[in-house]
């Protein structure tokens, strides 16, 4: 592959916050698909996603003190750029190691993150444009892996971090078995985890509009008055810990192929050496006895995050004490990156790994990160971030690795609902492909 034209811009995700969209052209015929008679151009443009939640063991996104990612863009156009112009890859796996020793730093930090792979992911597209194959496919090419439709895991309530939400009236203030109301001033309570999500499985023209109904339902029993969170879930305010479980178990009672999944995010609730729930203190020990509890109360798919990053022992004994019955997903404990996927496997730490490219930088580290997933009999699920946009360069690669699952969000943001479009795509293109 010879890169012809890099061109990085800023652009807002969905929190309006500015992040890397890079474009690259490349002349069909170079080298992939010889065809000197009649070169076309191809362009092919990636941007890159931003976590709020993150995990202190990601690549390093690079942001400016006034939050802008005018390096990261500088970082494109100037030295990446001049470094890949004109240069002849033998293979992506060449050129995103290429992109690592330039940047020499094991976090990333001195090109970003960020502006690494923005460059990895237009370079995945670009070599599927040159093969003439959708992009899924020439990443199980890549992986080595056999591609399928992920489960939906979709976010239908944000908590934690992602949520921001007005007050709660009193309960002397409505009427018995009512939806709390929501008044002005903000909340000293809202759920505490980050995230509610529905799992939806099946072919994604079946699981899609299940989903969907279910998520206008769920509007529907929450309110008009209800505000959306970051991931495009709903984010209401309960007043006791169950009460979230209860309305979604009661919401999927006619639909046996849908089962509840959450984000605990448990660094975010981490302080002073104890996790922080409803205004109470919980040990390692009583927070295990809180996840047990709602597994046999509630239909529960799986728990990411249950315990802080670097409390791998407590994700141990969670996972023995639920014998692979529910998934346990490591997240900001593996950062997507293989080496830490090895230890958690070594340590039998969970059974699961949610992979997000942005964490570790480049396309080629993140399918290392799925081969060391499945090398250790876990489930890998797919993810965007909290920060989107309209990029749906993680349909591609859930359906390309064949993900348990992909989990892309609510359907309050359109820049989410793309990537379930997207999957609905892939799904007519890999009849006929």
């Amino acid at each position: 592959m010879r890169i012809d034209h890099i061109e990085a811009r800023s652009i807002l995700d969905t929190r309006g916050k500015p992040t890397v969209e890079t474009t690259l052209d490349a002349q069909q015929g170079s080298t992939l698909n010889p065809n000197p008679q009649g070169r076309t151009l191809l362009r092919a443009t990636a941007s890159v996603p931003s976590g709020k939640s993150t995990g202190s063991y990601e690549a390093c996104e690079l942001r400016d003190s006034d939050g802008s990612v005018a390096r990261a863009i500088e970082n494109v156009n100037g030295e990446i750029a001049n470094a890949l112009i004109d240069h002849d890859f033998n293979s992506l796996d060449e050129l995103d190691s290429f992109l690592i020793n330039l940047d020499g730093t094991p976090d990333k930090s001195r090109l970003g993150a960020n502006a690494i792979l923005s460059v990895s992911i237009a370079a995945m597209r670009l070599s599927a444009m040159l093969e003439d194959i959708p992009p899924w496919k020439s990443i199980a090419k890549r992986a080595g892996t056999t591609s399928s439709a992920p489960r939906l895991f979709v976010n239908v309530m944000n908590g934690g971090a992602h949520a921001h939400t007005p007050i709660l009236a009193s309960r002397e203030a409505r009427p018995e078995g009512t939806m709390p109301n929501l008044v002005s001033g903000h909340a000293d309570f809202k759920l505490p985890f980050q995230e509610y999500l529905l799992v939806v499985e099946g072919k994604t023209s079946a699981a899609f509009p299940i989903a969907q109904e279910l998520f206008a339902k769920l509007g529907e029993r929450l309110g008009d008055g209800t505000p959306m969170g970051d991931e495009g879930g709903y984010a209401p305010i309960f007043e006791t810990l169950e009460q979230p479980f209860e309305i979604l178990t009661e919401l999927i009672k006619e639909f046996p192929n849908v089962k509840i999944a959450i984000d605990a995010a448990a660094s975010e609730l981490f302080k002073n050496g104890a996790y922080e729930l409803l205004g109470k203190s919980y040990s390692p020990d009583e927070l295990t006895n809180v996840y047990q509890g709602l597994a046999s109360q509630f239909p529960i798919h799986s728990i990411e995050d249950p315990f802080t990053e670097n409390a791998g022992d407590d994700f141990a004994r969670l996972t023995a004490s639920l014998d692979n019955n529910i998934l346990i997903i490591g997240d900001d404990l593996t950062v997507t990156s293989p080496a830490r996927i090895k230890d958690a496997a070594k340590n039998k730490e969970i059974n699961a790994v949610l992979i997000k490219p942005n964490q570790i930088g480049t396309v080629k580290e993140a399918l290392e990160a799925v081969q060391a997933t499945y090398t250790a009999g876990f489930k890998a699920v797919a993810s965007h971030r909290s920060g989107e946009t309209m990029d749906t360069f993680i349909a591609d690669f859930a359906y390309g690795i064949g993900a348990h699952g992909l989990k892309a969000g609510g359907f309050g943001q359109r820049e989410r609902i793309v990537k379930y479009e997207r999957l609905l795509a892939i799904e007519r293109e890999a009849e006929t492909v």
